[in-house]
């Protein structure tokens, strides 16, 4: 019985297995003319050992010699040819050595006792020696077994994707058994599909496949060599999960009859269960990694709503107070009153449009929706309009711009490096003490362009350099005011430029973070600047 389908006669014509072939034959092996041949050489020999025996020893020593031929012949050539010598003992012993000799007649009948006693132990010497090798080679078939399903489990065990698993599981089965195997799988509405193996070997869509899928749907074993639909080419076994079905091994043998012997098909049956605990493995390992990456993005909307609420609950907080108290005590509020909480209310404004735009560019950066539009610009523009927008917060100051005029043309996106660039110096400016200035330094390297901005404020923790580019990333202290976007930001929109990015600590104290982008293939010349630019190319800027 396979899983309750009844072993049919076999229909497959039998073919000569592959030589290659692992897979042993249990089959007792038939006694051939050479084995019969050995059995009278074996008897002749003790023959004529007992002729040189005789003189000196009685008759029943003389026995002993038959007897351990007919041992030799049962160990060796097996049961019928041990046999044949137990008969063939009995009978030379008594035409050569029991008196009267060279006649079957036996003159005393106590001898008659001895050739039945000879006869029998010789018939059981033959049975047991033959029944032992036998055994001897069935154990030995169970241990090459053993050994090919430890070499596919020990290899399964380390594998934790599902090709890997498919090309494992299928080099073992066509290695032992001698022929050819898929892996059949389920896609939409629980249809098959060819997942690994011979693209070839289902034969057409109504037949292999059809019997395929008939033993997915109930679970039972079909197809070549089965009662099941015995006209498909291939044998199909469906793959248990602990949930169901998993699948199907569809196995094309060279020999079905070898195949289906019981020892060759219990194992077929040990690699189909190990491979489908490995998927099964696989499939759990998936699950648990989904899980995870939920559970991550969770903790990531935790963490975001909780880095994000206070910096964005501030500033509208602020801006609720300023118009409440306009509009409840314009009257008893001067002008110069009005002013500055106008000039507050604008200012918590466009710190608010900072973080939401923050926001905004990390999803983007995120999901993968970040387009970059390339044009020629020059690097000492983009630092001008950068500092441009920044005039509101520096207040005065200093920031020092060393970009020389003939650095070459860059292919960026001039808005996103420009949003590089604000980050920066704004950044800056949060760490630094009012009184130091911003270093801005631009240099033009091989094939690429390297603008660094330095600081004098408490400079990076040692270790830290990666961190500073992570998200919600604040600092040791997290005492200055933002949602930890900013340098992430940066990285983002640097990297998709081709470029890098990295912190470090500056000589003689501070931060410092630099970057590089490529220059680009075909950049357009510049005019050369005249001699009063060229000498103005450090700058101190103070307030715009």
């Amino acid at each position: 019985m396979l899983n309750g389908v009844q072993d049919p006669p076999l229909s497959a014509s039998p073919r000569s297995a592959s030589p290659t072939s692992a897979l042993g034959d249990p089959r007792r092996r038939g006694a051939t003319p050479s084995d019969y041949a050995g059995t009278l050489l074996i008897v002749a020999v003790c023959s004529a050992i007992d002729a040189l025996l005789a003189p000196r020893f009685g008759l029943a020593n003389l026995a002993m010699v038959y007897l351990l031929g007919v041992m030799c012949a049962a160990t060796w050539l097996g049961r019928g040819p041990a046999i044949l010598a137990s008969f063939l003992s009995v009978l030379l012993f008594d035409f050569l050595f029991v008196p009267p000799r060279f006649t079957l007649g036996v003159s005393d009948s106590q001898y008659l006792l001895t050739f039945g006693v000879m006869l029998a132990a010789a018939i059981l010497i033959s049975a047991l020696g033959a029944r032992l090798k036998n055994q001897v080679r069935t154990a030995r078939e169970d241990a090459r077994r053993a050994r090919l399903l430890t070499s596919l489990s020990s290899e399964l065990v380390a594998i934790a994707d599902r090709p890997r698993i498919f090309a494992a599981s299928l080099r073992h089965l066509e290695a032992t058994f001698a022929g050819r195997a898929a892996f059949l799988m389920p896609g939409d509405g629980g249809r098959l599909f060819l997942a690994a193996g011979a693209a070839d070997l289902m034969r057409d869509d109504t037949s292999d496949l059809g019997v395929a899928q008939w033993a997915f749907d109930t679970a039972q074993i079909s197809g070549l060599g089965t009662t099941i639909l015995p006209e498909s080419s291939c044998l199909h076994l469906p793959l248990r999960g602990a949930r169901g079905e998993l699948g199907v091994l569809s196995i094309r043998p060279e020999n079905i009859r070898r195949l289906l012997e019981p020892g060759a098909f219990r194992l077929l049956q040990a690699f189909a269960n190990q491979t489908a605990v490995a998927l099964e493995r696989a499939r759990l390992a998936d699950e648990a990694e989904g899980v995870r990456v939920q559970h991550e993005t969770e903790r990531l909307r935790s963490a975001l709503l909780s880095s994000v609420s206070h910096d964005l609950r501030t500033p509208l907080a602020v801006i609720t107070g300023v118009t409440s108290a306009l509009l409840e005590d314009e009257a008893s509020l001067s002008p110069e009153e009005r002013q500055e909480m106008l000039r507050t209310a604008a200012e918590e404004a466009a710190r608010l449009n900072r973080l939401v735009g923050n926001l905004l560019a990390m999803t983007r950066l995120e999901s993968g929706a970040l387009q970059i539009r390339r044009s020629w610009h020059s690097i000492e523009e983009l630092i001008g309009a950068a500092l441009h927008r920044l005039d509101p917060l520096r207040a005065g100051r200093p920031v020092m711009v060393d970009a020389p005029s003939e650095l070459p043309l860059v292919s960026v996106d001039d808005v996103l490096i420009e949003q590089v660039l604000y980050n920066l110096i704004e950044n800056a400016l949060k760490y630094a003490p009012s009184a130091e200035p911003i270093q801005i330094l631009a240099r033009a390297g091989a094939g690429e362009v390297q603008v660094t901005v330095r600081d004098r404020g408490p400079g990076i923790v040692p270790g830290t350099e990666d961190l500073v580019f992570d998200k919600f990333y604040r600092g040791a202290d997290g005492s200055t005011a933002g949602v930890g976007l900013g340098l992430a930001i940066c990285r983002g929109i640097v990297e998709a430029h081709g470029g890098r990015i990295r912190a470090a600590t500056a000589t003689g104290g501070g931060a410092e973070f630099t970057f590089t982008l490529p220059i680009g293939e075909n950049a357009p010349g510049i005019e050369a600047e005249p001699a009063e630019a060229e000498s103005q190319k450090v700058e101190e800027l103070h307030g715009g």
